[in-house]
């Protein structure tokens, strides 16, 4: 394929700060130019991603999806499609395989693949069909994790579509604040100790456990401080509840933050309480500023956190294991510089921004030489 320049569209639902998003970006942004042309559909929404891209120069289309269904967006991408004539099209999450993957078909695209991030346990029966029915049709079918490809396959998905290419996270930049300025920031005191809990406030990621697990830390020390980065349907919901069990004072409802890679490398612990996942982009950028972690023991952070080495595994909806390890590393800062650097290490060896492209790459070589 030397000298030859391929064209790759990208269809995702929206740009916003999701795992699934910034991937794509990363992989986007990192292909090589003189090899492959990227352009980038966006079926319902924009988002701060997009700044990213733009910065690139890669072309973004939106196509304002209103609905559940929507004939006209699938039109307009069909047409767009039509008009790109693009040597493979990807497709990014649930809405987007649907959409993407039939208008990627009806225009007459030869080379399809799509892209599941997640156990989604949360689609009906006639979703899983929709999902069944695509995948004989579609080249190749992208997961992050195992745990991603052995749900589907459990649902009747062929094996042998599936790919797994596990997602990448760059170094932590060193942050321009120092612990003091970051704790002032947040207005802590001092001697303040953090714990981070990222992510969109969704029932999957159970921050109900997050705050009692935090209830419970404060009846043993009165330093803990637990930020909950994100938002979500569910925050009024939570801010309630915090209220409700008295601990407004120690679990702080920071919503969306461009500030997160400032402030994560002063974490002492990420918490991640997840009921199901696909390969957490939170562990990954926590565990690549070199933060233990404390999560579930679920497919997905199984990949990520090797326990007493790179942090700890609790089963889901024990609070008070994640209580107990989080302790554990608050209590033995020698212990916690452990696993902090091992966490470092294997993210950077095994989960690189680099390995993902090239793995991608590779995969789109093999699809168009056929």
């Amino acid at each position: 394929m030397t000298g030859v320049t391929r064209s790759i569209l990208h269809v995702i639902p929206t740009l916003d700060r999701g795992g699934a998003e910034k991937q794509l970006v990363l992989l986007a942004t990192g292909l090589p130019r003189e090899e492959f042309e990227v352009h980038i559909a966006v079926l319902t929404r924009s988002g701060p991603l997009e700044t990213d891209l733009t910065r690139a120069g890669i072309p973004v289309t939106h196509f304002h999806k209103r609905h559940k269904i929507d004939p006209g967006a699938w039109w307009r991408l069909k047409r767009h499609i039509g008009q790109l004539r693009p040597d493979l099209v990807q497709t990014w999450l649930f809405s987007a395989n649907s959409y993407g993957r039939t208008a990627a078909m009806a225009a007459g695209v030869g080379r399809i693949v799509a892209s599941e991030r997640c156990v989604d346990r949360w689609k009906a029966w006639h979703e899983l069909v929709i999902d069944r029915f695509l995948a004989r049709r579609t080249a190749r079918i992208v997961v992050n994790s195992m745990g991603v490809r052995d749900f589907y396959v459990r649902h009747g998905l062929p094996a042998d579509k599936f790919v797994v290419i596990p997602g990448g996270v760059s170094p932590s930049p060193p942050s321009d604040l120092d612990r003091a300025g970051a704790l002032a920031s947040l207005g802590l005191p001092a001697h303040a100790r953090l714990i981070g809990a990222v992510g969109r406030l969704w029932p999957q990621k159970r921050i109900k456990d997050v705050i009692w697990a935090a209830d419970l830390l404060k009846v043993i020390r009165d330093d803990v401080h637990v930020l909950v980065i994100g938002d979500g349907p569910r925050r009024a919901r939570l801010e309630r509840f915090c209220a409700q069990v008295e601990i407004e004072d120690r679990v702080h409802f920071l919503g969306h933050r461009d500030d997160v890679p400032r402030l994560m490398p002063h974490f002492d612990v990420l918490w991640l309480a997840s009921s199901y996942e696909g390969l957490p982009n939170s562990i990954m950028e926590a565990m690549a500023a070199g933060v233990p972690v404390v999560a579930t023991d679920i497919p997905g952070n199984r990949d990520l956190v090797v326990p007493s080495e790179t942090g700890y595994l609790v089963a889901v909806g024990d609070r008070a294991a994640i209580a107990r390890q989080t302790a554990k590393i608050l209590d033995d800062r020698a212990l916690a510089s452990r696993l902090g650097a091992a966490a470092r290490v294997r993210v950077h060896t095994n989960f690189s921004v680099d390995q993902m492209i090239q793995r991608h790459a590779q995969l789109y070589r093999e699809l168009l030489s056929t």
